[in-house]
């Protein structure tokens, strides 16, 4: 397979995973300790701080959108449907989601959410380009 604009964004978009899972947990292991980090977790944790949980609701909710995200890309490549709207798509949903995650970390509400919607009106372009 060719390394189209729409897997670039796709290797872009897991890699923010792989950072966002990174963020969550240093952010976790800054409240509770490298001890508690190395440790079994046993037993109850005390809940997230303000960072850590906002953080971790940010990693969840990437990874609620993120397999319908890679499954409609390589749909849309293996169809031959890549073109502008799988490329305009896979843009929005990439920087959404990069721009969503200081907002969420920050708490910035209204924006955060207005940014999500762009994040997902790319994941639906890129959806919907598996019908035209």
């Amino acid at each position: 397979m060719d390394m189209t604009p729409e897997f670039i964004m796709l290797a872009f978009t897991l890699i923010l995973a792989i950072v966002q899972i990174g963020w969550a947990g240093a952010a976790r292991t800054a409240e509770l300790g490298p001890k508690w980090n190395a440790g079994p977790r046993d037993g109850e944790t005390p809940p997230p701080g303000k960072l850590a949980g906002r953080l971790m609701r940010a990693q969840a909710n990437l990874f609620e959108t993120l397999p319908l995200f890679a499954a409609a890309v390589i749909m849309a490549h293996i169809a031959g449907k890549d073109g502008q709207l799988t490329f305009i798509g896979t843009h929005l949903y990439f920087f959404g989601r990069l721009i969503y995650l200081p907002l969420y970390a920050f708490g910035i509400p209204y924006v955060r959410s207005l940014v999500w919607l762009v994040a997902l009106a790319g994941l639906v372009m890129v959806i919907a380009a598996l019908f035209v």
